[in-house]
């Protein structure tokens, strides 16, 4: 009996053999690995495309790079000091084109949100001709800033466009200058790409509505909720994640802007709608100076770090 109690200790206490530990040993690396395998393939892809021309942008910025001589001298970042000092060659045309950007994005965002959350409310119930009426909403969204660009171009022509055509029918003004002159400008470029882009942000919003649990809204009705008192309280904390991702990729694409600008308005009245990406394209592709791109590139990217920061910090999704 002795015996069979020792030998169970020993069995007990004693280590696994050599070979099984080294084998579990292995197993276990590679299921460390296997994550970091999976995401191999992307960070390679990131790298490469992604953090290297980063990089080399913010290495740019600090040379006068201009495109068409050797030599690119090192100079610091007295690129990033031309953006304000005010008798820089470009510290004017940079201004006013964030000014530009500013005014756009001011007025188009709160659109971009509003009215898309609106529809999808509204596609959201149940009727007759509703995946019509999706699919109608979403259409614009697939056509090419080009498309858009040149379409709208014609429609908004101040003497031939079919916009100024119908109010003339209609006994409004059939002069006005949609595409010369602010704050008409404005208004096309603000109004065409909320037409051409909310259909985009309704079915974001369509789809965090449908995940929100369709017994938060009986309890709210069985409490005595109204209409306004459901879409106070369950709505709107519901999709408060994607509002958070509707409200960051709008600002984003909207202070991205340059399409619609380049292609109705083309700058006019002079330059007031000439945008930052414009600006910058303009500077580098045109005026062969990539260090001063580079340089308003970089800068223009912190700031739109700071506005998506100090937007997650305001919107950011809460579980209570």
């Amino acid at each position: 009996m002795a015996d069979v109690i020792e030998v169970g200790a020993a069995r007990d206490g004693a280590p696994p053999p050599a070979g099984r530990t080294r084998g579990r040993s292995a197993t276990q690396r590679g299921n460390r690995a296997t994550p970091y395998l999976f995401l191999a393939p992307y960070l390679v892809l990131f790298g490469v495309f992604g953090l290297a021309p980063i990089l080399f942008g913010v290495w740019i910025s600090l040379h006068q790079w201009d495109l068409q001589l050797p030599n690119r001298p090192f100079l610091g970042l007295d690129n990033y000091q031309d953006l304000f000092s005010s008798e820089s060659a470009i510290y004017g045309d940079w201004w006013s084109s964030v000014r530009a950007t500013g005014i756009f994005t001011l007025f188009s965002v709160p659109l971009l949100v509003v009215i898309p959350l609106g529809l999808a409310l509204l596609l959201n119930r149940s009727f007759p001709g509703r995946t019509f009426f999706r699919a109608a909403f979403f259409a614009p969204y697939v056509l090419g800033v080009a498309v858009i660009g040149l379409l709208w171009r014609f429609l908004l022509d101040a003497n031939l466009g079919l916009v100024n055509r119908l109010l003339g029918a209609v006994g409004l003004p059939a002069d006005t200058p949609w595409v010369t002159d602010v704050p008409w400008a404005w208004v096309s470029l603000v109004g065409v790409t909320v037409w051409w882009t909310c259909g985009f942000n309704a079915v974001i919003y369509l789809a965090g509505l449908q995940d929100i649990p369709a017994e938060l809204y009986e309890a709210a009705k069985v409490d005595g909720a109204g209409g306004w008192d459901r879409f106070r309280h369950v709505t709107i904390p519901g999709l408060r994640p994607v509002m958070l991702f509707v409200f960051t990729t709008t600002i984003l694409a909207s202070a991205n802007v340059f399409g619609q600008a380049f292609l109705i308005t083309q700058g006019a009245p002079g330059e007031q709608t000439r945008t930052v990406v414009w600006r910058i394209v303009d500077e580098g592709l045109r005026d062969y100076d990539a260090g001063r791109a580079a340089a308003m590139s970089v800068f223009f990217a912190l700031m739109l770090a700071v506005v998506s920061v100090v937007n997650f910090r305001l919107f950011r999704y809460r579980e209570d």
